[in-house]
């Protein structure tokens, strides 16, 4: 057993998948969201997606962040965790919006105040201006926050998104054998963020906290992790919160709280280009199952090859150099480096790169596709 596994959660989540194996999978059985019939509108040139997704346990990270230095500002972070997690996985459909967004806060009145739930209205707010002058319309709608201490210990954020988009834009999963893979960095420092990024995301803080974080916080901060858990995996690495992270400009707490990067502004510009569009045969937003997430939607027999990966940045070296947690793990956990990948025609990958360029944020063919007697996956010569 993992050691994620090990602390409650599951990179893959075959128990979630088995029980919705007969559910109906939509109009576009192997496009990256749900898509369904136009039910409100009723027009057949269109269809509607609503997807929910969070910030996880990223959450408890910032409760203890904002605990440890008094920082209310790391909230504004979750928000974006919320709605990024939902708008770039709708957005590896083709559709580029408009979008509607609701949010849902349930929380722990006893610990969790008002001055926290504005943080993360206002996280909302600055994050929907931030994607309305990179081109991505978006319309808050409101929420709910309801006050569930009998249920929950600190606090959960989530959001849905919805959108209308016409038939004609969604790009179902296909990918081919000669297909080369463009990966898209998740650290650094985008046009569109106004800090570093260490490129955590939103996936993997379970492990990610308690790997790096030092075992005081377990007798300090009852209220911030599961206590099925063996205490053996709870807060087990050799850091504080305000450690700096070696070759980078933040600190531990914050290099785990980035915000998770949008690729929203990038996939607008070359969902604009039809040419480029047509050449496209899978966009995967890696989240859950993280390197492995491309296998989830893979309908045919072909290796996936990646091994021309973009450098893994510091939060993931020193994650894997102080824990001793397996490469074979880390990739099925952690996005390591890239967070968005297009499978595509080779003749459209330079095109990708110097878009991606655009905006700062660096771009490499990681891997392509091959034809095989079954479906495969490698990842830095690691087989899964």
């Amino acid at each position: 057993m993992s050691r994620y596994e090990k602390r409650g959660v599951s990179s893959q989540k075959e128990d979630v998948h088995k029980a919705i194996t007969n559910v109906d999978k939509g109009i576009f059985p192997n496009a990256f969201c749900k898509v369904v019939e136009d039910y409100i509108g009723g027009d057949d040139e269109y269809c509607n997606i609503v997807h929910a997704d969070g910030a996880g346990t990223k959450s408890s990270l910032a409760y203890l962040y904002w605990k440890e230095t008094g920082d209310i500002s790391v909230w504004k972070g979750i928000a974006q965790d919320a709605l990024v997690m939902n708008l770039d996985d709708i957005i590896c459909t083709g559709a580029t919006g408009p979008y509607l967004l609701s949010n849902t806060i349930g929380r722990n009145k006893h610990i969790i105040p008002g001055a926290v739930i504005k943080e993360i209205i206002d996280g909302f707010e600055e994050c929907i201006d931030t994607m309305a002058s990179f081109g991505t319309k978006i319309k808050f709608t409101g929420g709910e926050t309801a006050d569930v201490g009998d249920l929950v210990k600190t606090i959960i954020v989530d959001s849905t998104v919805a959108c209308r988009p016409k038939r004609n834009e969604i790009l179902e999963v296909d990918i081919q054998p000669d297909n080369v893979i463009v990966g898209f960095s998740s650290y650094g420092k985008a046009t569109y963020e106004n800090a570093y990024n260490a490129g955590m995301g939103s996936n993997g803080l379970t492990s990610g906290r308690h790997d790096l974080l030092h075992h005081s916080y377990h007798a300090k901060y009852p209220e911030s992790f599961d206590i099925n858990t063996d205490e053996e995996y709870i807060y087990s690495g050799q850091f504080s919160l305000t450690d700096s992270l070696e070759g980078t400009p933040v600190d531990i707490g914050k290099a785990l709280l980035s915000p998770t990067r949008t690729y929203a502004p990038i996939l607008n510009k070359i969902m604009q280009d039809n040419a480029l569009k047509d050449a496209i045969n899978g966009i995967i937003h890696c989240t859950g199952g993280a390197q492995t997430k491309v296998m989830k939607f893979l309908d045919k027999p072909l290796h996936i090859i990646k091994d021309s990966l973009l450098e893994i940045p510091p939060l993931y070296k020193t994650i894997h150099e102080t824990t001793g947690t397996s490469m074979k793990e880390m990739y099925e956990v952690f996005n390591m480096g890239h967070r968005l990948e297009i499978y595509c025609d080779k003749t459209i990958a330079n095109d990708l790169i110097s878009i991606a360029a655009s905006f700062n944020v660096e771009a490499q063919i990681i891997g392509r596709c091959e034809p095989n007697s079954q479906k495969k996956l490698t990842i830095a010569g690691i087989s899964y």
